[in-house]
């Protein structure tokens, strides 16, 4: 090989052929995943990395887990879609799991936390057309994240998603989160509907209050709105109880779903209460929304949640991980604080250096999630355990200290 000769890497190699070839949607950090195993993935280089990201709230049993393998490997033996226009086992026992794990319900099964949402917002303007003389307006949250079809992109309300697609459906009325005198001037009679997160992930794990949603709950009620919750973050066990909501003591409307339903394998679900429940024949539908496949996937992964006391787990786990987190702060790293509730969790920075920090931790052998400038998010599986934790957070502190180094810190 003669000296003008370059070797390429195996991960530029990757990324050469991702340019070429895949749209330029996603930011991509400097690193190729192979595969993985329970917590921990390892890269295309031979790196292993513990994943407290978790393909972002996603694989709730880890990565590769046997009881997702297990159901995949069965249920594609069997049948794995019909369509709608039949009726399947599968799909018709994970419908009793959710709302036997929540509030009493029928469920609408799709592919994506985004169609949820829709759904949602389809269900309140029917609803409003029914009970409201056609009220149609929602009021979400600023920094919420519903999604990104036209519609969820609308209740999103983040003007740099937002801005190259306008104009945006109207209908949504945003305010601050967290504050319900803000959702109370708002409501006029052309509102339908309060639309909320009960933890606003994409934000940077930021907790409403209970008592807030509690509030927002009598308000609803007082003034005849539907109440719909976002759980496709923080839903399936993911804050210590199988919905984030139940921490208040509120049942909504409607309930949207997605993320770690499946454990890696794309469903969503929306939950809609006897009130809310107006979808009839011909006014919604999904090809491959709620296929055998994906049901048989989703019941095994709420079945093993469940036998494996992993709500428990993200409760104990993530106050022991967030400890851990804050003892970096003693020992004098630049952290402000950490906040969220389970394994849902936000380390706050007081110095502009997430990025930095999330891509030194790809040398340590940690993946955290940087959101802006000043907040990395962590979403792991529910099955890390507290030296899982520790050695995560001895791997980010040494991450820390290449990215203070770096930037002179």
């Amino acid at each position: 090989m003669s000296s003008s000769q370059t070797t390429t890497t195996p991960l530029q190699r990757i990324q050469q052929d991702e340019s070429e070839y895949l749209m330029h949607t996603y930011g991509r950090q400097p690193v190729a995943l192979a595969h993985g195993n329970g917590v921990y993935v390892t890269d295309v280089d031979g790196r292993e990395h513990i994943d407290l990201v978790g393909g972002i709230a996603v694989n709730v049993l880890g990565h590769t887990a046997p009881a997702v393998r297990a159901a995949l490997e069965h249920q594609s033996s069997e049948l794995i879609h019909t369509s709608n226009l039949y009726y399947t086992v599968p799909q018709i026992d994970l419908a009793r799991l959710l709302v036997e794990s929540s509030f009493k319900s029928r469920v609408f099964f799709c592919n994506s936390g985004a169609e949820a949402n829709e759904t949602a917002i389809k269900i309140a303007r029917k609803w409003g057309q029914k009970r409201r003389s056609g009220a149609y307006k929602i009021v979400v949250a600023h920094n919420a994240f519903h999604g990104r079809t036209l519609a969820s992109l609308a209740a999103t309300g983040t003007e740099k998603y937002q801005q190259p697609f306008t104009p945006m459906p109207e209908g949504f009325v945003h305010v601050p989160y967290d504050d319900i005198d803000a959702v109370r001037d708002a409501v006029d009679d052309q509102t339908v509907a309060v639309m909320m997160e009960p933890v606003q992930g994409e934000s940077g794990v930021v907790p409403m209050r209970d008592e807030t949603l509690r509030e927002l709950r009598a308000l609803c009620d007082e003034r005849d709105l539907l109440l719909i919750l976002d759980e496709v973050q923080t839903g399936m066990g993911r804050t210590g109880r199988w919905w984030a909501h139940q921490h208040a003591g509120v049942t909504p409307d409607v309930m949207t779903v997605a993320k770690g339903l499946g454990g890696g394998v794309p469903i969503g679900a929306v939950l809609a209460a006897p009130r809310a429940d107006v979808l009839e024949p011909g006014d919604h539908g999904c090809t491959f929304g709620g296929n055998p496949l994906a049901t048989a996937v989703g019941g095994a992964v709420m079945r093993e949640i469940e036998q494996q006391g992993l709500m428990d787990n993200a409760q104990r786990v993530g106050a022991h991980l967030q400890a851990a987190l804050l003892a970096l702060r003693d020992g004098g790293k630049p952290i402000e604080s950490v906040r969220g509730r389970g394994l849902m969790l936000a380390v706050v920075l007081s110095q502009d250096i997430a990025p930095r920090v999330g891509r030194a931790g790809l040398e340590t052998g940690v993946i955290v999630n940087a959101i802006g400038t000043r907040v990395l998010r962590m979403v792991p599986p529910l099955i890390l355990t507290e030296a899982q934790a520790d050695e995560a957070v001895r791997r980010l502190s040494a991450a820390f200290d290449i990215a203070m180094t770096e930037g002179g810190a």
